[in-house]
């Protein structure tokens, strides 16, 4: 009999359809009933491992049930020591839209060394609220967004699920046992194998297992699910590809982000639509399908030429919402002349779909569109400055600036940024359409978090009049993984006072275009591990960030603390 290595995990859901993922010890069939309705799926195999994505259709709407998994008939899930009922819950048109968002989680242990290594999970500790198997702060006992939680329509991880480059120890234990670490990639993730392990590590906690089973997910990669400054520029890039270890490295990475995040992302028409999934749908016999050698031919491809392949998708919530979750890692233009965060095909994907007609317009990108402004301004400056505004000598300095302090954001690719912008100011005043109540960036990376308010640079100046929408930038970054503090100090530093006004004046010597936006800090910043839950209802909308604390000796059950509040309009 099989057994269940990983998961369920609960992905895509709408009102009448749910998929459910799983990763199995053995070739099997899967098997998940939810009240009446049952559904199951044959695994295929990657590298020695088996995987099997689950589609219930035909449910009714705003309904909800628990649900059971089984292998070859012989039921796997509920384990008997959840903390919780696994359940599907599908949406409910009109209903309140709630979204859980945030990124950065590394996964070390939950005791007091993991603790005071990399603080408290604060998904863990949302998910044993969301159980009613941790206590509120006495400071938050009577908010209702803790003492009463309500379950959220989705949760958005927006990159650095896994940390392929800063390995924890437990992570190396299993490395070094099968080969020297002494030789290059050292502790880093070399093959499918380790990246397997490395998924394992991050969702088999019972807690964020349970968790991960009734909560439907999204996600997005960037750079460490990967490598640090993954794509940062083609020097960078033609650095690693010099390496011996790289070219197996990026198509493990992209080939496992396949299988254990992007499936998941896509509707049932986008799953038969995939070039790869359509492989799965179509196999016949007795055999188990192996796509090993396919998704590795897939992902080097994709990583050489990734207009072959699109990892950014969008969804909508009825008229509530839109949400585009944009890739801002693979689908670069990286030649020094033609410098570009997006490609021309994504960059037109993308133009499709920043559109209004929707309450809410949500724009999901790992990296944040609207940095602090000085750390905007510093970014542009390097840009410019690697790319010859001071010469050879400037751009060599350029160069190792950009990539020693992580300027590559989208403020660094500066033809990007002031696209998005423009596209972002026509949705927000009524150029594409209704003009929603919001137009939201969604972010993380940074490992600070904070909210920002937009405006027009010159808005006398403009031909298509003045914003008719809030412009925000969200961003929800660390869930587990705090800046040190040195780096937080830099990062206060360039947050505040004469940093904007300052960085502007560099970034000018370089002759860097002024920005047809304006922004500052409506909340935060703030450097807590936490974790954000957004709420539309019509045009309001609503984020709150939530962080996990342990006030004793009790490291299994941390309180669960508020750790800042928005409203849109307050």
């Amino acid at each position: 009999m099989s057994a269940l290595v990983l998961g369920p995990l609960l992905r895509y859901v709408d009102d009448t359809t749910a998929a459910v993922w799983v990763e199995t010890a053995e070739a099997t069939t899967v098997t998940v009933v939810r009240g009446e309705a049952s559904a199951c799926a044959r695994t295929f195999g990657v590298h020695g491992h088996h995987y099997a994505l689950v589609e219930l259709s035909d449910l009714e709407p705003g309904s909800r049930h628990d649900y059971t998994v089984s292998l070859d008939d012989q039921q796997v899930w509920p384990v008997s020591d959840a903390i919780g009922d696994s359940m599907i819950t599908t949406l409910t048109a009109g209903k309140p839209l709630r979204m859980a968002f945030g990124s950065c989680r590394t996964s070390v242990s939950h005791d007091r060394t993991g603790n005071e290594s990399h603080g408290v999970d604060a998904l863990r500790s949302y998910a044993l609220r969301m159980a009613d198997a941790a206590p509120v702060h006495p400071d938050h006992g009577d908010d209702p967004d803790l003492a009463e939680p309500q379950w959220p329509d989705l949760m958005l991880f927006l990159g650095d699920q896994v940390y392929a480059d800063e390995t924890t120890e437990a992570m190396q234990r299993f490395i070094s046992a099968r080969r020297d670490i002494e030789a290059p990639p050292w502790t880093e993730l070399r093959d499918y194998e380790e990246y397997a392990h490395l998924y394992s590590l991050a969702w088999s906690d019972p807690t964020i297992r349970w968790l991960f089973s009734t909560l439907p997910s999204a996600m997005i990669f960037d750079d460490h699910d990967i490598r640090d400054d993954w794509n940062t520029s083609q020097a960078w890039k033609d650095k690693m590809e010099a390496t011996s270890w790289w070219h197996g490295r990026i198509v493990a990475g992209l080939a496992s982000y396949w299988v254990y995040q992007h499936l998941g992302n896509m509707s049932p028409q986008e799953r038969r639509d995939d070039e790869i999934y359509r492989l799965v749908l179509a196999h016949e016999g007795p055999d188990e399908l192996d796509l090993s050698e396919v998704l590795d031919t897939f992902a080097d491809r994709a990583d050489q030429d990734p207009t072959t392949y699109r990892w950014s998708y969008s969804r909508d919530f009825g008229t509530q919402a839109r949400l585009v979750v944009v890739d801002s890692r693979a689908a670069r233009v990286l030649e020094p002349s033609k410098r570009s965060l997006l490609d021309r095909e994504e960059r037109d994907w993308l133009d499709e779909r920043m559109r209004g007609d929707v309450d809410h317009l949500l724009i999901g990108t790992s990296l944040p569109f609207m940095l602090a402004t000085g750390l905007h301004h510093l970014e542009a400056f390097g840009e410019a400055l690697a790319g010859g505004a001071w010469g050879a000598r400037g751009a060599k300095a350029g160069e190792r600036m950009r990539q020693k302090v992580d300027l590559e954001h989208w403020a660094a690719f500066q033809k990007s940024f002031l696209d998005v912008a423009e596209m972002a100011i026509e949705v927000a005043s009524g150029e594409r359409g209704r003009a929603p109540a919001s137009v939201t960036f969604l972010s993380g990376d940074v490992h600070h978090s904070y909210v920002s308010e937009a405006r027009l640079s010159r808005p006398a100046t403009r031909a298509g009049g003045a914003l008719r929408s809030a412009l925000l930038q969200a961003v929800c970054s660390p869930i587990r993984n705090p800046l040190s503090p040195n780096m937080r100090f830099a990062t206060a530093v360039l947050s505040y006072g004469v940093a904007g006004p300052f960085g502007r004046m560099v970034s000018m010597s370089t002759k860097v275009a002024k920005s047809p936006l304006r922004w500052k800090y409506a909340e935060g910043p703030w450097f807590d591990n936490n974790l954000a839950c957004l709420e539309l209802a019509g045009p309001r909308l609503r984020m709150w960030w939530a962080s996990g604390t342990v006030v004793d000796d009790d490291h299994e059950r941390p309180l669960l603390t508020k750790v800042a509040d928005y409203e849109l309009g307050s």
